[in-house]
């Protein structure tokens, strides 16, 4: 007997329990004409979801698996804030955010960088970086802790004597307050550091720094070129053992440094012997410690901090004039010796003025930098540029003794040459006051340089050391410059065969060595060993007499006196000189006028010495007009 179970309740109950099932599936299954397009567009949007107890879903296939999910992604999240937080503790100070023109934009390379933040819309050109309250105020107190720092150093051994004196020297009480001290800096720091974490502008340079000295790209180091901070941290562009850059050279220079010329011993012919060298002992101690102390710095007072530091907004400025209207390029080469040298050039070689094609390296004044110093000559004249800061100067590092100057000119030139793509035959050297030393250096190292324009500069350093120093300390003066700052830039230039200009401040007062003598001006030295080395014949006792009389002149009045006064034919001391040339050949010194009369030596030493040498109605640190930016002559 077959019964019906359709209406029976177990039955009922089955089937209650099917549809309800039916009913879930249907709720949470996907529908199939639903596109691939949508569906990730709502994985893309929802990608996580948490429940009541805490725990989280994935939609969509992406489901976390056993390894992965929520958890790990917490933790690298937490890790990418911890090492972006870390980036900007030890980051650099950033001081300038340099705009770009809306026509030059171009869209960021760097992962995670906003148009927003990279290339803001803005009517200027440029603006200070603008920290946050806690950034600016930690910085000032730390940039205020770094000046008096320096001043207890340059001040040490007396407050060292003034503490001693008074007790404060004894453990009980330097311990405590070195302890305060360092707890202090370390909050500053933090605070500084919060700040900065804060700021989407610092967070977006660091980001673009981080990206450089990963990957030395150049879009990276375009965007990187936007901003201005601490140079310690920018990558270094050049190096100096790079192969392309030392292949022909003439083996280059060792980790020791690049050749000089050494003077020539005291008392030549003695024995140097064990008992000599005892007894010379103590003054070479004492000339080192006066070269490295004072003599350093009274020689390059550039170098000094606290000067740069006053100096700061004046060379935030000037940098960014040579960066946003010159279109200038920084860039930061690393010397033999390890010191880091910074630079800025100006390209010009696109533009239509012919003179864009030569490029002019400029080295600064004992207290000059490329920021504020004579590159602006060149600049208006239409040249393309290459400015350098001397070691220690600014964002260059190392101390500037005449070994680490001529290392950083060697790698500038080295730069110049196998990176900017100049050739050495348009490459024109210019320096002015104490950069004469690197370029004579330059010159008689790279004899293939065009030109050589020396500003305001001297031929050797003892007789300007000698005028500041106590006639007592005569000895110890002339020792210490020959051992430790021997700038003999007369003898270097005798080794360069190429044109040359000197330019004479007629109201000089910093290369004399009598107030207001025109004659005690250490251009005129400069200027007779040249022309001595090169035409000895010419400047014998008559040429050498007439040059004096002429260097004397005070006016340009008097200078045309002297010359018409011994009939200077010009046409003739062109064709002796040139049949010379064209008989013996270029190279120096000349034995031409060996066989002429003294008036015919006369006219040849002052046609030489006006065609070597320019009168500029100036003091010292007066800048150069463009228009008194002239080539060297040359036959």
């Amino acid at each position: 007997m077959c019964h019906d179970t359709s209406n029976s309740p177990r039955s009922k109950r089955l089937q209650l329990i099917s549809d309800h099932c039916r009913t879930r599936s249907s709720k949470y299954r996907k529908p199939c004409s639903r596109s691939a397009e949508t569906v990730s567009t709502r994985r893309e949007a929802e990608p996580v979801r948490a429940d009541v107890k805490g725990t989280q879903h994935l939609s969509g296939p992406g489901r976390a698996g056993p390894t992965g999910g929520p958890a790990a992604g917490r933790a690298a999240a937490r890790a990418g804030a911890m090492a972006k937080l870390l980036s900007c503790v030890l980051g650099p100070r950033l001081y300038k955010i340099y705009r770009e023109r809306d026509s030059e934009r171009a869209p960021s390379s760097v992962p995670g960088t906003p148009t927003s933040v990279t290339n803001p819309h803005s009517s200027s050109w440029d603006t200070y970086y603008q920290p946050r309250a806690l950034e600016k105020h930690a910085d000032s107190i730390l940039a205020l802790a770094s000046v008096f720092w320096s001043i207890s150093y340059y001040s040490s051994p007396f407050a060292f004597f003034y503490l001693y004196r008074k007790g404060y020297l004894s453990l009980s009480k330097v311990v405590p307050f070195s302890h305060y001290a360092g707890t202090l800096l370390l909050l500053l720091a933090g605070v500084a550091c919060i700040g900065r974490w804060t700021n989407p502008q610092y967070r977006q340079f660091i980001t673009i720094l981080e990206a450089t000295h990963r990957n030395h790209s150049a879009e990276n180091k375009r965007q990187l070129a936007n901003y201005n901070f601490d140079f310690r941290s920018w990558p270094v562009d050049f190096h100096w053992e790079e192969p392309s850059s030392r292949k022909e050279s003439r083996g280059g220079p060792s980790r020791q440094g690049v050749a000089l010329l050494r003077p020539e011993p005291l008392h030549r012919g003695t024995a140097d012997t064990f008992l000599n060298q005892v007894k010379k002992l103590p003054c070479q101690i004492t000339s080192y410690l006066v070269a490295h102390t004072l003599g350093r710095r009274m020689l390059y007072p550039g170098s000094v901090y606290l000067l740069q530091k006053a100096l700061m907004p004046v060379l935030l400025q000037g940098q960014a004039r040579l960066v946003e209207e010159c279109h200038g390029r920084r860039a930061k080469l690393l010397a033999c010796d390890g010191n880091e040298i910074d630079t800025m050039f100006v390209d010009r070689r696109g533009t239509a003025e012919p003179q864009g094609q030569k490029l002019v390296i400029c080295c600064e004044g004992n207290a000059g930098f490329y920021e504020v110093g004579c590159v602006s000559t060149p600049l208006e004249a239409g040249y393309s540029v290459l400015g350098w800061n001397h070691p220690g100067f600014a964002g260059s590092t190392g101390v500037p003794f005449p070994q680490n100057e001529a290392n950083a000119m060697d790698v500038v030139v080295q730069f110049a040459i196998h990176r900017l793509g100049f050739q050495p035959q348009d490459i024109i050297l210019y320096a002015w006051s104490i950069g004469g030393f690197t370029a004579t250096w330059a010159a008689m190292s790279y004899p293939d340089i065009s030109a050589v324009i020396l500003d305001a500069s001297f031929d050797d350093l003892v007789p300007l050391a000698l005028k500041v120093m106590p006639d007592s300390w005569r000895g110890l003066v002339t020792r210490t410059v020959r051992q430790h700052l021997n700038l003999n830039n007369a003898e270097q230039l005798c080794r360069y065969q190429g044109p040359v200009l000197l330019i004479r401040r007629t109201r000089d007062e910093i290369i004399t060595t009598i107030p207001e003598e025109i004659m005690s001006n250490r251009g005129n030295d400069l200027l007779l060993k040249l022309l001595q080395h090169r035409y000895p014949r010419v400047m014998a006792e008559e040429g050498l007499r007439v040059v004096k009389q002429w260097l004397e002149a005070s006016s340009q009045l008097e200078e045309a006196s002297i010359y018409s006064r011994w009939e200077v034919e010009e046409d003739w001391c062109l064709s002796v000189l040139r049949s010379y040339q064209a008989e013996h050949g270029p190279e120096f010194p000349w034995s031409v006028g060996e066989d002429m009369s003294a008036d015919g030596r006369r006219q040849l030493a002052l046609f030489l010495a006006q065609k070597h040498l320019n009168n500029f109605e100036a003091t010292h640190c007066t800048p150069l007009p463009a228009q008194n930016f002239q080539m060297p002559w040359h036959l």
